[in-house]
Formats: C-alpha cells, structure tokens, sequence
C-alpha cells in the first residue's frame, strides 16, 4: 500500500519513526512537510522526503501564512499523490495542505489526521481560537480517521469542544508512543541503575519545553545537592526558557547532555533512578492530557517514572501500579528524602511487573496500524470507534496498541 504522509517538521526524530513503523507495516510511504531547520534533510528513513518550506517554534503567523500559502498551492503535490490509498497528516496545519492536495487532485483515497498535541490556541475563547476550531471540523468532516496518542484528546476535547462521535462521526484510532522495536536489534535492554541512594539521579529527556519544570528542578538542585542530581537531554524548546543554557550551566549537580538517538535510550535511561514525566507547558490542558514519549522510553528501560496523580500520566501509572506519583511537585524532596534503597528496589520491581507489550510495539502493531489506516480492520482489537471510547470514559487502553512517537 502506498501513503502519502504530511508531518509539521520533517526534521523530528518522531516523524522518522512512524515512518519506520509505516514501512514495517508494509506500506510505501511518500512523505512531504515543514521543517524547523535550514535546510531539509535528505532522507527520512530511507524516504527521500518533499520540502514543504521552513517553519519556526512560537511564530503562529508565519506557520499559518506558509500553510495557506501550501494549500493554495496544492495542486502542484497531486503527482506524490498518484497511487496512495492514504493521504495522513500529523498535526492540523498539515491536515490543511493534505486535504486541499487530495481535494485538487481528485484522489478517491482515504484522510487520516494524526493528533498528537491540542495547542492552547485551540482551546481559548477569542476569535483567534474560534476561528482555528472551526477550520479543524470542516477538516475532520472530510477525513475518514482520527489518530490520537492519548485517549485523554478524545475525552476532553474532541469529543466535547469538536463533536467527534457525534455531529461529525469520524472514526478515531488510538496509537500510544510506545517504543517501537521491530527486530532484537533494535530492542533496548535494560540497564542496571546506579546504586540506590541518595543523590538520587533524576533523568528529563526529550522535548524539553517546560519552563516550570526548569524551576522546579534548578531550585531542588541548588538547595539540596546532597539529595538530586539532574540529567537533561533532548532538543530544547529555547523560545519557552529565559536562558536555558545559563540556567543548567549554573550547577555542577545539572547536567545537559545535549540531543540523542534512540540507541541511547537504555544508557541515558541506566545512569538515572528517575524519569521526569511532568509537564505544566499547558497546564489543565494539553498538558494534562497527553502521555508522553519519555514515559513509556524510560518504563522500557527500567528507570522509574515521576508523575502527577490528576493527570493522564498519573492515571496511566495508577491503573498499570507503578511509577513515584505525587499530588503536587513540592511532595518531591520529602518523598525522595524518605526513601531507602529498599524502597527504590520495590519501585524498580513494579516497573519491571507490567508487560513489555505495555512500552513496546513490534512488527505486527505495524501491519495492524497500515491495515487500519487503510480501513480494512477499524473496529478490531487495535483500535474502537469514537463513539464506544466517549461512552466507556475514554478511560482503558490497555487493548489499543501504538508505536514510539
């Protein structure tokens, strides 16, 4: 099968993923987007990829201005659309150029929208926001699926602010950001801790984009180096921080270790204790709402999650019975004061109790997602309609598999 796969930045290590996972799954992929970096790479795993033109973190202008301007355009995409059953799009303003390329070429294929973050701008009062959420329905009144990465999006926004499963009866697919492990080369052995005890080793990896996490961290670090060391690594988000580099490089117990590639994973992951899984970016909202990469990147590898209860994260760690969950981030020092090496050993075994399917896609989650995309299999075990996810809570995912986003 061939898809046509539109993605927000070309140069996220995310899209090379479910690239991958796309391929494994059987399907040749065409894949056209944006990019955040000068230049457009030359490859995407093993695709040879369609510049859609450079877009920038926190100028919502610019990106706006350079997705009308691609959906105008569109026609001149029709060609990369010859042959593809699917025409899938990560995030809204790909959906856009994705809908007015299949629009302008006639192409009878199926249109998938990929969801993986609800930014604020969609959830505010004023026109701006109204405007944006009107344009994401009649979107999704022409796709065929929606693609979620926390059942969280469905429960607390499309499905009450957007109408999905009810006035727009578009069908949704969960796909968690598990880590994805197609052979035993790729599978990511978990690697003994360091010795239980205080400094405890907290690892922050990934996006990182939350100032308040910074704060949270910085301030614990310089108060109590006795007690934490930090570990960061992953592309900083600089538009979000006052001066990210001066504020890590200020403590000898603050690390930043700079960006990394998968095969780094149980490394970085073995050389802490902790696995920050907290964000307040968009509190009460998207933040609330998502489950990320890191969560279930570091569950693999053995490091034990730190979380919020009241949260998605929180809830997915409740139900599954591990992780370190707090009410509040200021419980962190006196939950980390009191523990004992025996302590942390028991955490080390919950994590290690909950089934690798629950981190972990492998090829057959692949052929699962490429058949479901194309609509031969959507109310299988890997996936459930809007509908019957709005009306049972949103709140079990267990059945639903996903891949490494």
């Amino acid at each position: 099968m061939r898809i046509a796969y539109f993605v927000h930045d070309l140069t996220d290590p995310a899209v090379a993923r479910r690239v991958r996972m796309l391929k494994a799954g059987g399907a040749e992929v065409v894949l056209l987007g944006f990019r955040r970096e000068p230049a457009a790479p030359a490859e995407v795993a093993g695709v040879k990829p369609v510049d859609l033109g450079r877009t920038y973190d926190a100028r919502l202008g610019h990106r706006a201005a350079l997705t009308a301007l691609n959906a105008l355009g569109a026609a001149r995409l029709r060609r990369h659309l010859a042959g593809c059953e699917v025409v899938m799009a990560r995030m809204l303003e790909t959906l856009a150029v994705a809908a007015a390329a299949r629009r302008m070429s006639g192409h009878g294929g199926r249109l998938v929208y990929e969801c993986l973050d609800v930014h604020r701008l969609m959830l505010g009062e004023g026109a701006k926001s109204r405007v944006m959420r009107a344009a994401e329905r009649a979107l999704l009144r022409a796709a065929d699926l929606l693609v979620v990465s926390s059942p969280a999006f469905l429960g607390e926004y499309f499905t009450p602010r957007q109408g999905v499963g009810r006035e727009i009866p578009v069908e949704s697919l969960l796909v968690e950001n598990k880590v994805l492990e197609l052979d035993p080369a790729d599978e990511a052995a978990p690697q003994p801790p360091p010795a239980p005890g205080p400094p405890w080793r907290i690892g922050w990896l990934g996006a990182i984009r939350c100032r308040r996490s910074l704060a949270i961290l910085t301030d614990l670090a310089a108060r109590r180096p006795d007690l934490v060391e930090v570990r960061i690594h992953g592309r900083p988000a600089y538009t979000e921080f006052d001066d990210f580099d001066a504020q890590v490089a200020a403590l000898p117990n603050l690390r930043f270790g700079g960006g990394y590639v998968a095969a780094d994973l149980p490394r970085l992951y073995g050389e802490v204790h902790f696995a920050w899984a907290i964000d307040f970016m968009e509190a009460g909202l998207n933040s609330s709402w998502l489950l990320p990469n890191r969560l279930y990147e570091a569950s693999r590898c053995g490091a034990v999650p730190v979380a919020l209860d009241g949260v998605e994260t929180g809830r997915y760690l409740a139900r599954r019975g591990f992780g370190l969950r707090l009410n509040d981030p200021a419980e962190l020092e006196a939950a980390l004061d009191r523990l004992t090496p025996e302590a942390y050993a028991a955490l080390r075994r919950e994590v290690a109790r909950v089934p690798r399917e629950a981190f972990v896609a492998g090829p057959g989650d692949c052929r699962r997602l490429v058949e479901t995309l194309a609509g031969r299999g959507v109310s299988d075990a890997f996936s459930q309609p809007t509908r019957d996810l709005a009306r049972n809570g949103v709140s079990e995912p267990e059945h639903i598999h996903g891949e490494a986003v």
